[in-house]
Formats: structure tokens, C-alpha cells, sequence
């Protein structure tokens, strides 16, 4: 049992660091509105939640950016094995 991603895009924004499920802290930047986020979970039992702030964006839906920094945290859970990655986005 894992609570690790698999996978995390936000649209076809880069992250820095490269995605590695044993990285936890991310950033990127955008000049676009909106992107979608998706997550995907190595275990497919595992539940993902993503929040932008303190708004749950549903997996595979479109973020909306404000100017300036934005912090986006995926939480993966599976039993009693919880895991969080952080993405900063910055918006100009």
C-alpha cells in the first residue's frame, strides 16, 4: 500500500523540480488563467484530494489562478498512509 503519485500535471506547465513521487515540494509559473490539474495515484485505492487554498479543485478539472503566488497541495490517502505534495503556481 502506497500513497505516492504516479503522476501530476498542471496542463502543459513545467515542474520544477521534474515530477518524482519521492519530491513533495513543486513550483511553476503561468501566464494562462486557468490549467487543469491532474493527479493520479500509484495505488489505485488511494483517494487524491486537491485544494487550491482553501477551494477543492476536482481531479482533472481546471484550476483558476490569481496574480501573484498560488498554492496547490494534492493529498494522496490510502488507509492510514497519508501523503501531501505542494505546488507553488505563479501567476504574472
Amino acid at each position: 500500500m502506497t500513497a505516492d503519485l504516479s503522476g501530476l500535471t498542471i496542463g502543459s506547465l513545467t515542474l520544477a523540480p521534474v515530477f518524482d513521487k519521492d519530491t513533495t515540494e513543486y513550483t511553476a509559473a503561468t501566464t494562462n488563467a486557468t490549467n487543469t490539474v491532474t493527479a493520479t495515484a500509484e495505488d489505485s485505492n488511494a483517494v487524491v484530494t486537491i485544494m487550491l487554498g482553501e477551494t477543492e479543485i476536482e481531479n482533472g478539472t481546471a484550476a483558476t489562478w490569481a496574480e501573484g503566488e498560488n498554492t496547490l497541495t494534492i493529498t494522496v490517502t490510502n488507509g492510514d498512509i497519508e501523503k501531501t505534495y505542494t505546488v507553488v503556481v505563479t501567476k504574472s
